[in-house]
């Protein structure tokens, strides 16, 4: 893996603090990110975690982002470029979490601005994530950022749970 890293410019947003969105290039940098995404995806385990996300950017363009305090993740998403016949170009969030214990304060808003101006830059024609039924709090943040609900995400298991 890359010890490199890259940091962008701070999102600065009206009545919010400048945060620092960074992204996760380094084991250690990735492993920081796990208790975030376990917390939106708590069947991961932690000593596969740095593996499945390395793997996933090698063979997916999966990019992982976040926002530390401290040294602490408050907030991480994950997203990749792909193109589609539906929707050309896309830019797919397949992960966008605040920890619970900082919600509330803008962390979750101001990545997800990064996310779209990002896609902007890499001149995706669409912008998709999915979310849980069940994430009110987050699906008002999506609308108030203009996201619009445009499908049903339709899944069945296949692999060895499937029974």
């Amino acid at each position: 893996m890359a010890k490199s890293r890259t940091s962008f410019q701070p999102v600065l947003l009206q009545q919010e603090k400048s945060v620092d969105i960074r992204i996760a290039f380094t084991e250690a940098e990735i492993q920081a990110c796990f208790p975030a995404l376990y917390e939106l995806r708590p069947y991961l385990l932690e000593q596969r975690f740095v593996e499945q996300i390395d793997r996933q950017m090698r063979n997916h363009g999966y990019v992982l982002v976040y926002i530390a305090l401290q040294d602490q993740v408050v907030a991480a998403a994950g997203y990749r470029v792909a193109e589609f016949l539906a929707w050309g170009r896309t830019f797919y969030v397949d992960d966008l979490i605040s920890r619970s214990a900082f919600r509330n304060q803008g962390y979750g808003g101001q990545l997800l601005d990064w996310l779209l101006e990002k896609a902007r830059e890499l001149s995706c024609d669409q912008f998709h994530l999915d979310s849980g039924v069940h994430r009110h709090d987050a699906h008002r943040l999506y609308l108030s950022r203009r996201l619009q609900i445009t499908s049903h995400h339709l899944s069945r298991e296949l692999g060895a749970s499937a029974a």
